[in-house]
């Protein structure tokens, strides 16, 4: 059997080097005559600025220059873009406030930056930041979702009239009214997605330089999509032609899509480089990232689910508040609305839905695509909703799934969506199986007997495989042997480089070693769309495998005019090109090599080489889903939650590396146990940020967190793109949060409680136990 090829548990090559301490991030770069830059950043969440006295900083030992919004506007820097072209906003559009680099007028959040210091060290800087002096005019601020459209709030944005960024409706909402009325029950809920902060192991970073000979503003950012960071950057910000800005991107720990985006920081370590004529350095503290890195989630939704007699689906209600934070990010408008109704309804049959959203600005940072951006909403909302309908109507929560599956393919959702292959049933038998669910009666008395609460959740949630729909690859065959593997897609963890050597291995017999991986540049690669929406296996890998194609076409050809055969005659396999029938044959690299030395005088028709490149474009969406089974213990005297099992089933089509596959899961996974159990980003009620460190935002430990068992059902595979698979990284992070929410409510339903609102922190859930009741109605 071949070595290193698809379908194979092969351990992430690029490992090694991270494990031997040889990966390079942005704080590793050290240019020549690197300068460093610190921000000064408003402390009140709504302020007008007065004056900004930067003399005292200037000053300062090691300062080189002091940057504010009046250089912003003197370099004729544009306002940030933002994506508005979204199907569903209605007449009014989408209103979209000017944010600039830095804040001139307005501080409009805890963390809006005011002034950029650029200094010969990082401690200077931050210290003559310090010294910064800003006349700040307090005003009130607004981060109440509930009430942000009251008429007696106050507005961010004047200019804009309103606090609603947006509203938006997709769906029958008359067929949904009508199916609701006659409905024999409907489940009505109202929630919060809680907000969240990404937080990254390697915290954001940039450097700024500027090539004078070239005229080209050069960015080093620990980012996600370098040439959508390229394309903003160049048409709309800085105002010049495309290769005038390169944008490079060296290893990244950690991304989870909040790198995706132009931020401030990146756009002036790039104005600053050009004006100091020096490279320029920020690496932000941790502190900075949950003050000015987007946030994810933070929604409040009333949603209802129409039920017949007999348990029967009949229509789907969901109402929408969505925090914007005081701007528009880069993709925020599609994050509760393109990229959410393209799973409402989850795996389920429902005839009728209806969806609508008000998108509204608060004094907060900007909310932005976070692992599954969308998705795990949909899939919140849906599975508790399901929960809580058996609750209420006296069925069993996994039967009544049952009951309403989609069984029958290719299958139209109500919205609109075609779900072209599943086996959900299969899926959710199989995680019952694997978790021992027949056995969880058992164990809940052996809990009672300890005086412990224990319960069983279920989450058969639908995840969509989007982002950017089309991308490229290309095969280089070079003059020393090797082959250099190019794409336009950023890896961040998620071992694109090992995949994507399976691929080649598996298709064209070539050792991994013989591979390089080449990405991350936009002066070298020509195009790409990052990642994002769980596309990189789905999208470059589809075009890899293609490209693969090609260069077997291509050699087929040469190795006809090398070997002196018909081309007809030729066959290629494990890595060689043969003369069928005889012992005659080329290996791959060896043809590559030939070719090289006789390009002079080949003949038409045979190819000079056989480097390759091919663009793929989706056509059509796939559809990864699984089944989330959590087990939990809790303890009714502290509130204290403990999962006690955890098992994932998941249909991602064809598996191409088991091992990396799971890694994600389990990585999303341990996310979406964090939303659900420890984390929630806080603000006062005057915009300050309680939970500014990790200190007090809770992240998930180890001894929080069970053991994962993990199984893959691959009895669907999908014909939406040529290596027949679904796309796994946001799945973990979509199918976790309702499983482990109703699992805690499934320990609690005895004493009557339905919900609670993530994150089902101790003392919400001690605050629930007492007000059913307490103790005794346990018992």
């Amino acid at each position: 059997m071949q070595k290193f090829a698809v379908g194979q548990a092969v351990r992430r090559v690029e490992d090694e080097r991270f494990l031997k301490g040889d990966g390079c991030y942005v704080d590793d770069i050290r240019l020549d005559n690197m300068a460093h830059a610190a921000f000064v950043r408003s402390p009140f969440a709504h302020a007008k600025i007065g004056k900004i006295d930067v003399s005292a900083a200037v000053a300062m030992p090691g300062v080189l220059k002091v940057l504010t919004h009046k250089d912003v506007k003197k370099a004729g820097l544009g306002a940030f873009p933002t994506l508005t072209a979204v199907d569903g906003v209605d007449e009014n559009g989408i209103a979209v406030p000017e944010r600039f680099a830095l804040t001139g007028d307005v501080a409009r959040f805890v963390g809006d930056p005011v002034a950029m210091v650029i200094a010969e060290t990082p401690e200077q800087a931050q210290q003559a930041a310090e010294a910064v002096v800003v006349d700040y005019n307090d005003k009130p601020a607004v981060v109440d979702l509930a009430s942000v459209l009251d008429r007696k709030t106050k507005l961010i944005h004047p200019k804009l009239k309103s606090n609603r960024a947006y509203h938006f409706h997709k769906g029958d909402e008359a067929g949904v009214n009508k199916a609701i009325d006659a409905a024999a029950h409907v489940t009505r809920l109202t929630f919060v997605n809680n907000r969240v902060a990404p937080s990254a192991v390697e915290p954001r970073g940039s450097i700024g330089d500027y090539d004078r000979e070239k005229d080209q503003l050069i960015l080093h950012v620990s980012g996600q999509a370098v040439h959508g960071q390229k394309g903003q950057m160049a048409d709309v910000i800085f105002k010049v032609p495309p290769e005038k800005v390169r944008v490079v991107m060296p290893d990244v720990g950690g991304g989870f899509g909040a790198k995706n985006f132009v931020y401030p920081e990146n756009v002036m370590v790039m104005l600053a480089a050009k004006l100091v004529g020096r490279p320029v350095k920020w690496i932000a503290q941790r502190s900075e990232n949950f003050l000015s890195e987007i946030h994810g989630r933070d929604h409040l939704t009333t949603a209802e689910l129409a039920l017949d007699e007999d348990g029967n689906f009949t229509a789907l209600r969901v109402d929408t508040r969505a925090n914007m934070g005081a701007y528009l990010s880069s993709y925020a408008t599609i994050i509760p609305t393109s990229a959410s109704w393209v799973s409402m309804g989850g795996n389920y049959r429902i005839p009728s839905v209806s969806m609508s959203v008000d998108a509204v600005f608060t004094n907060t940072v900007p909310i932005d695509a976070y692992r599954g951006a969308g998705r795990p909403e949909s899939a919140y909302l849906i599975e508790r909703l399901v929960d809580l309908a058996a609750f209420e109507t006296g069925r069993d929560p996994v039967a009544l799934r049952r009951k309403n599956f989609i069984n029958q393919y290719p299958y139209k959702m109500a919205l609109g969506m075609v779900i072209d292959c599943a086996d959900f049933e299969g899926t959710l038998d199989k995680a019952l199986t694997v978790h021992d669910a027949d056995g969880f009666a058992k164990r809940r008395k052996a809990s009672e007997r300890r005086g412990k609460l224990r319960g069983l959740g279920v989450s058969s949630y639908l995840e969509v495989t989007l982002g950017m729909p089309a991308d490229f690859a290309e095969l280089r065959f070079e003059d020393d042997g090797t082959v250099s593997l190019m794409t336009g897609g950023q890896a961040t963890g998620q071992g694109h480089e090992t995949t994507y050597k399976q691929i080649i291995s598996s298709e064209l017999g070539i050792d991994p070693d013989k591979v390089r991986y080449v990405t991350g540049d936009t002066d070298v690669i020509k195009a790409g769309g990052g990642h994002g929406g769980s596309r990189s296996l789905m999208v470059i890998g589809s075009a890899l495998l293609t490209t693969s194609h090609e260069v077997v076409n291509k050699g087929r050809l040469a190795a006809a005019h090398v070997l002196e055969a018909g081309v007809q005659d030729i066959e290629f396999k494990a890595g060689k090109f043969v003369v069928i029938g005889t012992d005659r044959g080329i290996g791959i690299l060896e043809l590559a090599a030939r070719l090289r030395a006789i390009a002079d005088s080949l003949p038409d028709g045979v190819p000079e080489t056989l480097s390759s490149s091919k663009t793929w474009e989706r056509k059509q969406f796939s559809y990864p889903n699984g089944v989330h089974v959590c087990e939990v213990e809790v303890d009714p005297d502290t509130g204290m939650t403990d999962i006690t099992g955890y098992t994932v089933v998941d249909d991602f089509g064809r598996i191409i590396n088991p091992l990396i596959a799971g890694g994600q899961v389990m990585g999303g996974a341990v996310q979406g146990i964090g939303q659900a159990l420890l984390e929630g980003v806080t603000y006062d009620e005057t915009g300050q940020l309680l939970t500014g460190s990790f200190m007090d935002y809770c992240m998930p430990r180890a001894s929080d967190l069970p053991s994962i068992g993990l199984e893959f059902n691959q009895d669907a595979p999908t014909q939406s793109n040529p290596l027949g698979v679904k796309g796994a990284g946001e799945a973990g992070a979509t199918g976790a949060p309702p499983a482990v929410v109703n699992a805690v409510v499934d320990a609690l339903k005895p004493m009557g409680i339905a919900h609670i609102d993530m994150p089902l922190t101790p003392v919400k859930v001690w605050d629930a136990i007492r007000a059913a009741g307490g103790r005794q109605a346990a018992q």
